[in-house]
C-alpha cells in the first residue's frame, strides 16, 4: 500500500459515500465525519490487500481501478470496481479473512477501520440499515465468496 496519488477532499469522499447504498440515506451533513474517518492508498497492480487468514481489521472502498476476490485456489470469485466495498464481513465477529483481495489494475481505495466502523454504526443507525439492505440485495454474489467452517 503506497500514499495516494492523489487527494481527495473531505467533501469530495462526502460525495463519493453518498453514491453508496450503504449511505445513500445519510445527509451530507450526516457524512462529512464518516468521511474524515476515511485513509485514502493506492495500490499498484498485482498488489494484494489482504490475504487468507490475515486479521481484519479494515473495511475498504473502490475510488478507481479494480480488484479480485479470489478463493484459496486462486479462483477469481469477483472482480469489484468504483463504488465497491468489501473486506466488511469480518468486521463484524472478529474472524479471520476467508479470501485474497488483489489489484488487478492500479487502484485507489479509501478504507475504514474497525473502531471507526463500529462507531459510525452507533452514531448513525442508517447506516446499520443500509448494510442489511445491500447484504440482502447481495446475498446471491456474496454467497460465492468462501464461507468459514465452524
Amino acid at each position: 500500500m503506497n500514499s495516494s496519488r492523489r487527494k481527495l477532499s473531505l467533501i469530495d469522499k462526502a460525495f463519493f459515500l453518498k453514491r453508496m447504498p450503504l449511505f445513500r440515506s445519510l445527509t451530507l451533513e450526516m457524512l462529512l465525519p464518516i468521511a474524515d474517518k476515511l485513509v485514502l492508498a493506492s495500490f499498484d497492480k498485482g498488489d494484494i490487500i489482504f490475504d487468507y487468514d490475515d486479521e481484519a481489521h479494515r473495511m475498504y472502498f473502490v475510488v478507481d481501478g479494480q480488484v479480485e476476490i479470489q478463493n484459496r485456489d486462486k479462483k477469481c470469485l469477483a472482480r469489484l470496481e468504483q463504488g465497491s466495498f468489501f473486506g466488511d464481513e469480518a468486521l463484524f465477529d472478529d474472524s479471520r479473512r476467508s479470501y485474497r483481495a488483489w489489484v488487478a489494475v492500479d487502484t485507489e481505495i479509501m478504507t475504514l477501520s474497525q473502531t471507526n466502523l463500529l462507531t459510525i454504526i452507533s452514531e448513525y443507525p442508517n447506516v446499520a440499515l443500509g448494510f442489511l439492505s445491500v447484504y440482502a440485495s447481495t446475498l446471491p454474489d456474496r454467497a460465492k465468496f468462501p464461507v468459514r467452517e465452524l
